[in-house]
């Protein structure tokens, strides 16, 4: 997409070309600033990254595109149509689970569909249990979208104010105190159906025995809508860059950031590993927490914020491959879960320790709605879960042989033949390399406990002028979640240097110079 030149001041940089960054930067350009985008990596996208494996490219971040009414609000900012930019197609079978080569079930996008489907797998009055299942992770998804999803940053103090005496009822209803796995228990006496939705914590890079029942919302968040991206995840990012460039933001790829300057006790910077110095007003760091506090953007980004004390949330070992498959029908979303659930999540955060029998998810990227693909070898990702300690210790070839082998070995079970072909594999020691500071992580902080929510900082700094966005901050993980970040983020920068400007003209009449 052509890119305008814009010379508006004031001037504001965006550290990171991940989605909350891009986000940040289409806002932010589609109101007149001058905005500059810094990305380490030759490419937008962040997490949402393309792998190459051959000849082809395997999105190895994000597969699931939701809540599109943020994408259509995000393009409608900056007066486009997310249709105009974006392929997306509906689908209608969310993910297909199994639990052996026998024990399959699929979920749709229409709950009577799923509803039957669950009866004919586990008898009707569990497919009763999941109608209202259903309706709960509505009412909570209804009661949170506004005044937390949306809020700047909100505290439990801010949600009941805001809620009046009739809210208070529906706040309570989401049943902040309680565990998923311990709420599910309510809907569902099978075992597997509490293990299948108990996933939804795994979203957000936690653990359902951990994380808060609230986390029921994503059901509701799936039934609202699950898309196919034409291309790929990766072109999402694609077309955010292209639209940011066409209200005339720039974008320098392979170009790190060094420190984030400040004088008078405000942004005044940033300084490239090069040494080049770019002068700003304001920014915006779609970066991890602990990049920051941690001293890697420089002793004035550091002083600015929190150093994260929370227990990290789930890294991953991803397998980006072309492969024959046959035996067991793949759909697009496919989950093989391990036999012992709590086992898992206790190797993972309880022992720091890749799980000896991992759940695998597989994103089968060549076959449409309908499970149908090529006859030959196809794109696959297949990812397990695992420990964020890529930062203190690289797990040994042995550890990641049994990891590989414990993981092909379940969809061995299921009945899944895999002939490999070329394969690449990253570790949490490789998504350290690629988001420093973060032990591999992929979500920031795990969501464990009812004030985890609460836990994440909004976009605001100590440090005039400097605001934070990206999956570590308010209000959380996930592609959509990390663009509202970024509008966030972009809002009360604006309001920042609105009320500067402000400051400024005030002082001006009737005052002594002193040049």
């Amino acid at each position: 997409m052509a890119s305008t030149t814009n010379h508006a001041e004031p001037r504001v940089v965006v550290i990171g070309a991940g989605i909350a960054g891009l986000a940040a930067a289409v806002v932010l350009a589609a109101r007149g600033l001058d905005v500059t985008v810094l990305e380490r990596a030759a490419a937008p996208g962040g997490k949402m990254r393309e792998v190459a494996v051959g000849d082809a490219r395997i999105d190895g971040g994000p597969t699931v595109f939701t809540m599109r009414w943020v994408f259509e609000e995000l393009f409608a900012e900056a007066g486009a149509s997310l249709d105009e930019h974006v392929g997306l197609r509906p689908v209608s079978v969310l993910a297909r689970h199994a639990w052996g080569e026998r024990e399959r079930l699929d979920l749709f996008a229409d709950i009577g569909a799923s509803a039957d489907a669950i009866g004919r797998f586990a008898g009707a009055a569990e497919a009763r249990g999941y109608r209202d299942f259903c309706e709960r992770a509505r009412k909570i998804y209804r009661t949170l979208e506004g005044p937390f999803i949306r809020a700047a940053r909100p505290t439990p103090l801010s949600l009941a104010a805001g809620a009046g005496l009739r809210g208070l009822t529906d706040m309570w209803g989401v049943s902040p105190f309680a565990t998923l796995w311990k709420e599910l228990g309510k809907h569902f006496r099978d075992a597997r159906l509490r293990q299948l939705f108990g996933r939804y914590a795994t979203y957000c890079g936690s653990s359902p025995f951990q994380a808060p029942a609230t986390l029921m919302l994503v059901a509701h968040v799936e039934q609202a809508g699950v898309w196919l991206v034409d291309g790929g995840m990766h072109r999402l990012a694609l077309a955010l860059a292209g639209l940011a460039e066409a209200k005339g933001a720039r974008f320098r790829y392979g170009a790190e950031v060094r420190e984030i300057e400040a004088q008078g006790g405000r942004v005044s910077g940033v300084v490239l590993r090069s040494g080049e110095r770019i002068g700003a007003e304001a920014v915006i760091a779609n970066a991890d927490l602990g990049a920051l506090a941690g001293g890697l953007l420089g002793a004035a980004a550091q002083g600015a914020v929190e150093r994260p004390a929370a227990e990290r949330s789930l890294s991953a070992m991803t397998w980006c491959m072309e492969a024959k498959a046959s035996g067991f029908p793949l759909a697009r979303h496919t989950v093989f879960f391990s036999r012992d659930y709590e086992a898992e999540f206790r190797d993972i955060f309880g022992r720091g320790r890749l799980p000896a029998e991992p759940t695998v998810y597989v994103c089968a990227q060549d076959r449409d709605d309908a499970g149908a693909g090529p006859d030959g070898p196809e794109r696959l990702l297949v990812l397990t879960n695992a420990p964020a300690l890529g930062d203190r210790r690289a797990f040994t070839a042995e550890e990641t042989a049994s990891c590989e082998r414990n993981s092909f070995d379940l969809l061995r079970r299921c009945g899944l033949q895999m002939e490999k072909g070329a394969t690449v594999l990253t570790t949490p020691l490789g998504f350290e390399r690629l988001f420093p500071a973060t032990g591999g992580a992929l979500y920031g902080r795990a969501l464990h406990g009812w004030a985890s929510s609460f836990g994440r900082p909004g976009a605001a700094t100590r440090l005039p002028g400097l605001f934070l966005a990206g999956g570590n901050v308010h209000p959380g993980p996930g592609v959509p979640m990390a663009a509202m970040s970024g509008r966030l983020a972009a809002a009360q920068l604006i309001g920042h240097l609105d009320s500067t400007a402000r400051s400024r003209r005030t002082a001006m009449p009737g005052g002594m110079s002193t040049r």
